[in-house]
């Protein structure tokens, strides 16, 4: 039985918002909807656990020069905390290590507001041995499993916000905002910890990245369903990661002096990021139509 001829792989630039589903890696994800795209260069924009779900911008093309930019910007998850059990992983998926009451006097609403007041701000934190961090080429997590524990040293990262959602029993829900490199299962432990309970991550969904929100995300799962024409319709174009970012339109003589490499003169404030936009050049188009030309910053009156 002769095997169906492979389809080929198209040029694509856009960025799709992939709202992922549990148990899937992030690669796994990015791969499937790659497959189903026929994109011929593809990469994804940070790494959720495949026990987490939630927003996951995947980039297309040209747009995959901007995947860093999303790399690096603040985070926003939703967490649920399970009180007065530790675990191996500092999640699910680990052994219990301990079991402690959860009682009225160490947990309330007041100590619980205290705890997430304790770690919002920049805070020094020390990255879990179930990690991708890699010691001498190897992942930390390849470590755990064989029992050995590697010392790491802390990283200064910064929750912005941590409110309470929602406290029922020993399950606490969080809404987190913060820097890029928090791992929520250590916030998890510590907040555990400062309860004198402990804690474990029980679920983890992210709602944000940068300025792109998961209300805009689209599931695998309907992906799958759709035709190829209404899967293109959810590629987004790249400035999509870059919409919290002030914006530059330049004229067309200064838009093509720019693709060169100039520095521009501007009366425009310093800005460490900027989008920077020109006319669009398809003859006769609308004097609206513009084009992102790429990121830059100002400094001293230059673009």
């Amino acid at each position: 039985v002769s095997k169906p001829a492979r389809q080929p792989r198209r040029q694509l630039h856009g960025v799709i918002l992939l709202d992922k589903p549990l148990g899937l890696s992030s690669n796994d994800a990015l791969q499937k909807v790659r497959r189903l795209l026929r994109a011929e260069k593809a990469g994804h924009t940070g790494t959720l656990d495949p026990l987490a779900t939630g927003l996951l911008p995947l980039c297309f093309g040209a747009a995959t020069k901007f995947s860093q930019v999303s790399l690096d910007a603040d985070k926003r998850y939703i967490a649920t905390v399970k009180l007065g059990v530790t675990t191996t992983t500092g999640d699910a998926e680990g052994d219990v290590l301990q079991t402690r009451p959860v009682t009225a006097d160490q947990v309330n609403q007041r100590s619980i507001a205290q705890a997430c007041e304790r770690f919002t701000g920049p805070i020094d934190q020390v990255p879990p041995m179930y990690s991708a961090l890699k010691h001498q080429g190897k992942a930390l997590y390849e470590y755990a499993r064989e029992g050995i524990e590697i010392e790491r040293p802390a990283r200064q990262v910064t929750l912005h916000r941590i409110d309470i959602l929602n406290w029922h029993d020993d399950v606490l829900e969080l809404d987190v905002q913060c820097s890029k490199g928090t791992y929520i299962r250590t916030l998890a432990q510590d907040i555990g910890e400062a309860l004198g309970c402990g804690a474990h991550l029980i679920g983890l969904r992210r709602t944000g990245s940068g300025g792109v929100r998961l209300g805009g995300a689209v599931t695998l799962e309907a992906l799958m369903a759709m035709s190829e024409a209404e899967r293109d319709a959810h590629l987004l174009p790249a400035d999509i990661l870059l919409n919290d970012w002030p914006e530059v339109l330049l004229s067309e003589p200064e838009a093509a002096r720019c693709l060169t490499g100039l520095r521009r003169r501007t009366s425009l404030a310093d800005a460490p990021q900027v989008r920077v936009y020109g006319p669009h050049p398809e003859p006769g188009s609308h004097p609206d139509r513009r084009v992102l030309l790429g990121s830059a910053h100002i400094k001293g009156g230059e673009l």
